[in-house]
């Protein structure tokens, strides 16, 4: 297949095109800069301008590109390049795929569990409705703006992402060094949900998201979130390092801004809909997703 992939540079991204590749599909990878390879497209998110014409015969597309959540420190000015790098992103590849007259039969459109704000202890699936806050409100706004992709009849799935584990990039890629070096410890008290998914499963996910037949939310988590407190004493274990040195919440207060408060925050979000539709985990527990990265 001829599949259209942006933010094909990043983590899940990446790993992505060399999963397809090495099935034989042929990933198109939609890029801000001057093309520098065949298999380059340059779209503008930010003018909200994608050509229809460079998606013409793809089958699939997904769209992964945003500014990194946890990137900097979240200003007024930052929050809005978070918005509106997803917002308008979104909005140009729907208009774009819903003018074509042959569109793709699917359009897989990246989201966060961020959707469903803080969950406590209680575990939460694809019908639970959207959270308060920064994050649910861009997630609103982020999978609402793929609606000219919907009404073109485009089978439509948004990934729900969590918290991806791998080597490098997103989260864990901040915790490795820190835990090689012994001062890896819980974030507050610990107790807060991490819904967490190894890489490999993701891309797996994602593939099964374009294959198959699911529209709508999808969860893309493993299929029991652990605490911090767990999380931490599995990287103490696969790492063979101690893990004495709590940062209380205080402190992340003060590093990360409002930030925190999602970090802090507790988020217990189940697959349910990846599950029923008979996708398969190769790395259900953390401690399996940490010894794989």
């Amino acid at each position: 297949m001829r599949i259209a992939i942006t933010g094909s540079t990043g983590l899940i991204g990446s790993a992505l095109v060399r999963s397809l590749r090495a099935d034989g599909h042929s990933p198109v990878r939609l890029v801000r800069r001057p093309p520098a390879a065949p298999d380059e497209v340059r779209w503008d998110p930010r003018r909200q301008e994608a050509d229809p014409r460079a998606l013409a015969g793809c089958e699939a597309v997904v769209h992964l590109a945003g500014a990194g959540v946890g990137d900097h420190r979240w200003t007024a000015a930052y929050k809005r390049e978070i918005h509106d790098s997803r917002v308008h992103g979104t909005a140009a590849l729907a208009a774009a795929l819903a003018s074509l007259d042959t569109p793709p039969r699917v359009f897989v459109c990246g989201s966060a569990i961020g959707y469903y704000g803080d969950t406590g202890s209680r575990r939460t699936d694809e019908t639970a409705p959207a959270g308060t806050g920064f994050l649910p409100e861009l997630c609103v706004d982020w999978e609402g703006a793929a609606a000219p992709a919907e009404a073109a009849g485009i089978r439509t799935a948004f990934a729900r992402t969590g918290l991806v584990v791998a080597r490098s990039g997103g989260a864990w890629g901040r915790l490795f060094p820190l835990f090689r070096l012994g001062l890896g410890g819980r974030l507050g008290d610990g107790s807060q949900y991490w819904s967490f998914i190894a890489l490999h499963d993701h891309v797996a996910a994602l593939r099964h998201l374009i294959d198959g037949d699911l529209a709508g939310p999808v969860n893309l988590t493993a299929p029991e979130p652990v605490t911090n407190r767990e999380v931490t004493a599995a990287m103490g274990r696969v790492l063979h390092r101690p893990t004495p040195f709590p940062v209380p919440a205080v402190a992340l207060k003060a590093a990360l801004g409002e930030f925190a408060g999602d970090v802090l925050g507790s988020q217990r979000v189940i697959p349910r809909r990846l599950l029923a539709s008979g996708f398969t985990f190769a790395y259900p527990g953390i401690e399996a997703a940490v010894r794989a990265a």
